[in-house]
């Protein structure tokens, strides 16, 4: 292919994980001339990527996407493979067109429609959806420099099991669902340590026998929009889901507060208090990457300005972000609600380009000269 091809289509998609499919799926129930650009070599890649024991805190019931059925008991919790091959087996189900080793240079305006660049070629289209999603760009701190290059360091995202780490304590920093579930393995083989910066508020997973989300769902809290005063409140609010502090110190965990400095193959912590460690894991989450999006829809944070995904560029859209409209836009099984939402988004754009095209008005031959 040429390094210049350049390719029309009336939708394209960036991003191949749980959200450009999602969006996919109504694409291809409209019929649109679209493309899912997928950066990665592999279907499914985030979730690929992620450790070996991981498992979903939301039960097989609430883990569909648009169409298909997640496979299983549906108060079963599905592991790391599992949803792999869900997301693999969607995409081939629908006959989705994702194009794999497709990572996007850039996306831009020009005469009114967009131009997505990459590195051997270019697609213009009517409209774009960035569908990217929440695990872009691992955060590491800064202290992490100032470790000895003896300390193995691993983000969260580069941390598989714990095969193959040195003999030591270990030092888990974050005190998220990731990090107390990546404790919780360790402290099977390895004298385990978490250092938790902010206090989350710890809920079961079960009540009366019943999955938290059942009463989530049934509360309304799921679907709660993040422009109202309690969801506004609880997007600053951090849960932990089927973990606490307590229930790590009785796995064997050794808690402390957040860490504030390293040297060598020490740890301090805030209070004083250090630790020499032999492994880091940095389960410090990720940030959003949206610098190939040369477009003036950012505020001064470089954060995304839109409405439900919806921004002030005409067909240009966001999918995927956390809280993009409620606390379940960035999770698998809700992530459909604002994937419709765009979908008709796209429809109404579509169908307001054709009419305008079509009109009277446009139709009038050029007045002579």
């Amino acid at each position: 292919m040429s390094a210049t091809a350049t390719h029309d289509r009336e939708v394209v998609v960036i991003g191949g994980g749980q959200a450009g499919l999602a969006i996919g799926y109504h694409l291809a129930e409209q019929r649109r001339r679209f493309t899912i650009l997928e950066a990665a070599g592999e279907p499914a890649a985030a979730w690929k990527g992620r450790w070996d024991s991981l498992e979903l805190f939301t039960p097989v019931r609430y883990d569909s996407l648009p169409g298909l059925a997640f496979p299983g008991e549906p108060d079963g919790y599905p592991g790391r493979d599992d949803v792999v091959a869900y997301l693999t087996g969607y995409a081939q189900q629908f006959d989705l067109p994702v194009e794999l080793n497709s990572r996007v240079r850039s996306v831009r305006a020009c005469d009114g429609r967009f131009v997505v660049e990459l590195s051997d070629r270019t697609y213009e289209a009517d409209q774009v959806v960035v569908a990217t999603g929440s695990f872009q760009k691992p955060l590491t701190p800064a202290i992490a420099k100032d470790l000895h290059g003896d300390v193995l360091q691993l983000h969260s995202s580069a941390y598989s099991s714990p095969n193959g780490l040195p003999d030591g304590p270990v030092l888990v920093v974050g005190g998220g669902n990731t990090g107390f579930q990546i404790a919780a393995e360790l402290v099977r083989s390895h004298e385990t340590h978490l250092a938790v910066g902010s206090r989350q508020t710890p809920l079961p997973q079960r009540i009366l026998r019943r999955d938290l989300f059942r009463y989530l769902e049934a509360s309304g809290l799921m679907r709660t929009p993040v422009t109202s005063r309690l969801g506004s409140r609880m997007k600053d609010r951090d849960t932990l889901i089927g973990s606490s502090p307590r229930a790590a110190r009785r796995q064997g965990i050794q808690l402390h507060p957040r860490a504030t400095r390293t040297a060598g193959r020490t740890v301090t912590f805030a209070g004083g208090s250090e630790l020499e460690v032999a492994t880091v894991v940095w389960a410090t989450g990720f940030t959003l990457d949206h610098t190939f999006v040369e477009l003036p829809v950012f505020n001064d944070d470089g954060a995304p300005v839109h409405t439900r995904g919806v921004t002030r560029e005409p067909g240009l859209y966001f999918l995927g972000l956390p809280w993009q409209h409620t606390r379940g836009s960035a999770l698998l099984g809700w992530i459909k609600d604002d994937a419709r939402h765009i979908a008709d988004e796209i429809s109404t754009f579509a169908r307001d380009r054709s009419t305008l095209r079509t009109s009277p008005a446009a139709a009038l031959p050029a007045a002579p000269r």
